[in-house]
């Protein structure tokens, strides 16, 4: 009888491997990113890996993988190395032009999804959209909305726009290039959201690799202490939100009562900090928190 065992590399010798390597360079979540890489370089599934374990990998496979280490090693992000990331339940397409969405942001929608219904119609604004995360993460939820979302980048807009097309999500979102909500009518809006920039300006080279190196700092600076973009964007938020309107704003973890301050000084109603799943300050909002409200049944 011959022995049908493989001699070669498999999935899950490729795995073991990848993990090591990454695990030995002190790279956080050494097991996940070992199987996102292996995934993309052998087209197999995270159910392949578990079911087909003994499945070969060939050469070229190999060496794709290889030379995926070899980059996240260099502390390069898993998501602009294969240039996707999951959000929420979608997968958008990254570039080095947007910001790699984290989970922490994953609050704006907890907020948003408890203050609108699933049936009902609405209108929702994202100022500064990056890779359009947020709002398409929300207008995938709520089939009624229709949604704007504003960037000064046109190659974040160009990005944001190829991932509504291939959410199938184009014909209820637009894409406009302007500075926050400059030229837009007031009382226009609905929900009004934003992650804007918040890392003070000397923080950044203190910032990890994966983000200091590899996020545009458009997306990251908010000036001498981080504030600047909610100076700018609380008299813009009370302009362009509609009378009852919600607003969700994410915020840096140590920020909540200096950018609650700055909405009630600029008159914006109704504005408390609401805590992420790490207990951290996370979001300045009017809307429902989350952790306090329960879930519609």
């Amino acid at each position: 009888m011959t022995d049908a065992s493989p001699t070669g590399p498999t999935i899950l010798t490729a795995w073991k491997g990848a993990h090591k390597r990454l695990k030995d360079g002190r790279i956080d979540s050494p097991a996940i990113d070992a199987r996102l890489l292996l995934e993309a370089a052998s087209g197999a599934t995270r159910t392949d890996i578990l079911t087909d374990p003994y499945r070969p990998v060939t050469p070229e496979q190999q060496a794709t993988l290889d030379g995926y280490v070899e980059r996240r090693l260099r502390r390069e992000p898993v998501s602009r190395i294969l240039g996707r990331k999951a959000f929420w339940k979608i997968l958008l397409n990254v570039t080095p032009d947007v910001l790699s969405p984290r989970p922490d942001t994953e609050t704006l929608l907890d907020v948003s999804l408890l203050a609108f219904p699933p049936s009902e119609a609405f209108n929702v604004i994202d100022l500064g959209v990056g890779s359009g995360a947020i709002l398409l993460a929300l207008l995938a939820e709520r089939p009624a909305a229709r949604g704007l979302g504003t960037d000064v980048s046109s190659e974040a807009i160009a990005v944001a726009r190829e991932n509504a097309a291939n959410l199938d999500l184009n014909g209820r979102t637009t894409f406009l290039r302007t500075e926050w909500a400059a030229g837009l009518a007031d009382h226009s809006f609905d929900l009004v959201l934003s992650n804007p920039p918040y890392i003070p300006s000397g923080d950044i080279p203190g910032l990890d690799p994966e983000v200091r190196d590899h996020d545009p700092h458009l997306a990251l600076d908010g000036g001498e202490d981080g504030l600047d973009a909610y100076r700018a964007l609380a008299p813009e938020i009370l302009r362009i939100l509609k009378p009852g309107g919600i607003y969700a704003i994410e915020i840096g973890h140590d920020q909540g009562e200096a950018v609650k301050a700055l909405f009630d000084e600029a008159g914006l109603p109704g504005a408390k900090i609401v805590r992420d799943l790490a207990d951290r300050d996370r979001v300045v909002t009017n809307g429902p928190d989350p952790r306090t409200t329960p879930r519609p049944s």
